[in-house]
């Protein structure tokens, strides 16, 4: 039996859909008959300039190899992103051409690995199995809405045609049903969520000790800095209506960083921090050093659907949760997490009546912490995915 996984971003890259990719190919590892093998297709680390961290081309342990491909320098605009994806697309087929895999599986927020994916398969007689953790054709036209005229009715076609050559599909949020069970009714779906890395189950947390009441709440966000996120629609505002009551850092890169320093700067906000993105253990000891950890996604129709892994993330912690979110999200939050104010996405005033539901103390979630463990929920997909692998195509 051969697996062939593809990734754009695998460890030690920063994203969810790197430490996505591992467990899963950890898993799969953990699992697979003996003699058989799970090649990963993936790029050397490029996720944020900021962030370089060196990586072997080829690793290899037990069954598992891990070819990481070098891209292009690029920035992280859509042009650039563009070109290093069809660089990694191009090596990704020449690297696979001739080798006879059983299964080929995809983990795709932006539909492009999906249907390189697609190819692979569909080239060498493959099953297909996708994890989709985002709707980039529902997406565009809030994130690229110049583009979105443009893309969306050829991006819809490409949609339709990878998925209807999925054997079986992965999807981690339950907000995407509404949409792909209207689409592709005929489809096989499982639903294998986001989760919470060992690092953060394994951390000692605690409140912050003997914290001076005359200071300013010290309120952390990790992440991407994106149009997703729109942290320039909502901090600005914050902070100016926060005053002197709340210290925020924000922790991470993206493509919308220059325009919320801008923001900032304009708003004359200088109770925000810009931090660069940081390694897991360095960020254990961010999140340690935190009263709240932030949450928000742009006020976008859109973003109603997805369930971002960053709140998997921060519940581990037993750290108070801000989030501005909508829809699935905030159903969900609401739901599992305790101890979350849950606010209306870019609306100051709004965050602020909610934080003050919150309690200031460290809350451990211990019965969230087991059930989304990511361990656990990847040895489930492995094993999904491995029964794919041993029946036969009809």
């Amino acid at each position: 039996m051969r697996l062939l996984l593809l990734s754009f971003y695998y460890p030690p890259d920063l994203s969810a859909g790197s430490f996505r990719a591992r467990a899963l190919a950890e898993a799969l590892a953990a699992q697979i008959e003996p003699g058989g093998s799970i090649d990963v297709i993936t790029t050397a680390p490029n996720r944020y300039s900021s962030f370089t961290e060196a990586a072997v081309a080829v690793e290899t342990a037990g069954p598992l190899t891990i070819r990481r491909i070098p891209l292009p320098a690029h920035r992280s605009d859509t042009l650039g992103q563009s070109r290093a994806f069809a660089h990694f697309a191009w090596t990704a087929g020449r690297c696979t051409a001739r080798v006879p895999y059983d299964v080929v599986i995809a983990t795709s927020s932006r539909l492009m690995t999906a249907a390189l994916g697609a190819h692979i398969a569909g080239r060498g007689g493959a099953r297909l199995y996708l994890d989709i953790r985002d709707i980039f054709v529902d997406t565009i036209g809030d994130v690229f809405p110049r583009l979105s005229w443009v893309l969306r009715a050829p991006l819809s076609a490409l949609e339709r045609w990878t998925v209807r050559r999925a054997d079986r599909i992965n999807l981690v949020s339950r907000g995407f049903e509404s949409y792909f069970d209207s689409r592709y009714p005929d489809r096989s779906y499982s639903w294998f969520t986001n989760g919470i890395d060992e690092e953060f189950v394994a951390a000692r947390w605690s409140h912050r000790a003997a914290r001076d009441p005359r200071e300013p709440l010290h309120v952390v966000y990790a992440g991407n800095i994106g149009e997703g996120q729109g942290l320039h629609a909502i901090l600005p505002a914050l902070a100016q209506r926060a005053g002197g009551r709340l210290r925020f850092s924000v922790i991470g890169d993206g493509g919308r960083r220059e325009l919320l320093l801008r923001s900032l700067r304009e708003a004359g906000v200088g109770s925000v921090e810009l931090l660069p993105p940081l390694s897991r253990p360095a960020l254990i000891e961010a999140y340690a050093g935190a009263d709240i950890l932030f949450l928000h996604l742009n006020a976008h129709a859109a973003f109603e659907k997805v369930l971002p892994s960053k709140i998997f993330e921060y519940a581990a912690t037993g750290k108070p949760i801000w989030a501005g979110v909508a829809g699935h999200a905030a159903r969900f939050i609401r739901e599992e997490v305790a101890n979350a104010a849950v606010f209306v996405p870019c609306d100051a005033a709004d965050a602020l009546l909610q934080l003050e539901s919150l309690r200031l103390c460290h809350e451990p979630r211990a019965a969230f912490t087991a059930r989304y463990a990511r361990g656990s929920i990847a040895a489930a997909m492995a094993r999904d995915v491995l029964r794919l692998a041993r029946n036969p195509a009809p």
